[in-house]
């Protein structure tokens, strides 16, 4: 018989500690809603990719992409279920033409867009970027989509503007994962203003030269590549810009866990596994040495500035 230490299992099968703690009112609540049952759901009409062409930008890194097929077979996404490949099953169904994005809070300007109004607000680009995932796994994805401080310059910030927060969705008919208290639905994550108006902060619409597929955040998701990959939210039906910090769904839930900030730092672990190295999806097998993790994800000769003077231990 194979015994696994500890050790060995890779923190993407490790159940989140906020999962686990709830892990009684789930079970509950599932057998209630039958979503334990033992059949497979149904999955979706495969949809023809619609092609989403990007310029080429000088912000993207050389480094080998991750497959198309680990891209999207490969996600977390706990609107649709904790597994990885749960988001590919489920998501599918997530219909996402009609579809817009309220934007308000502090700005001068508050409206709503339509998801084709924001298609066409910017030229796009095709960045490819390194994505890492506090669980310790990585990939190298070619995003499309512009720089989200197009969006915001339209809105015009008031000088009171010193955070924004991102909503996701919720839709139990389709999102099987909020009929669940996995988190504090709907799923909110946010930025201090300077880090939403950097240029590496992509408002992103596509992958791999395609609309993005809905286990991905169709049709509208933000990527920031300097932080671990859950502050990237997806499906974002609002925007809204602040005074204070947000509440954000996994700093919420564990924040000892999950910082407000979660800059990518091999220098801070999570608490119940080491950051300072990684596995590259597709890539790096079981028994492959893993990688080093790089600072900011590699990409601190751009980001770092952003926070001088700042302890990353405290602000982690």
């Amino acid at each position: 018989m194979l015994i696994r230490k500890p050790s060995d299992i890779p923190p993407s099968e490790i159940t989140p500690q906020a999962v686990y703690l709830r892990r009684r009112e789930f079970v509950k609540q599932a057998l209630a809603l039958g979503l334990l049952a033992p059949v497979m759901p149904a999955q979706a009409r495969p949809v023809p990719a619609q092609k989403l062409p990007g310029r080429p930008s000088a912000f993207s890194a050389t480094e080998k992409l991750t497959k198309y097929e680990d891209v999207t077979g490969y996600c977390n996404y706990y609107e649709f279920g904790t597994g990885k490949t749960d988001p590919s099953v489920y998501a599918p169904r997530m219909k996402t033409r009609p579809w817009s994005v309220m934007v308000d809070g502090t700005v001068r300007s508050k409206r709503e867009f339509g998801i084709e109004e924001l298609l066409k607000l910017a030229p796009m680009e095709e960045r490819v970027y390194r994505h890492r995932c506090v669980e310790a796994w990585s990939m190298v994805v070619p995003w499309v989509g512009y720089p989200l401080a197009e969006l915001i310059k339209r809105v015009e910030p008031t000088a009171g503007a010193k955070y924004v927060a991102f909503t996701t969705r919720v839709d139990p008919d389709t999102m099987v994962g909020t009929r669940l208290p996995v988190l504090d639905w709907p799923y909110v994550e946010g930025l201090r203003i300077d880090e939403a108006m950097h240029p590496l902060a992509l408002l992103t619409f596509g992958l791999y030269g395609e609309l993005l597929p809905n286990q991905n955040g169709a049709p509208v998701r933000v990527v920031v590549p300097w932080k671990y990959g859950f502050k990237s939210a997806k499906s974002i039906v609002r925007i809204t810009f602040m005074e204070q910090q947000p509440r954000t769904a996994w700093n919420t839930a564990a924040p000892s866990e999950y910082g407000f900030y979660s800059n990518v730092n091999p220098e801070v672990d999570h608490p119940r596994w080491s950051q300072a190295r990684e596995r590259r999806i597709g890539e790096d097998g079981f028994f492959t040495p893993k990688r080093k993790t790089l600072m900011f994800n590699g990409y601190g000769d751009r980001v770092a500035s952003l926070y001088t003077g700042m302890d990353l231990r405290k602000f982690f």
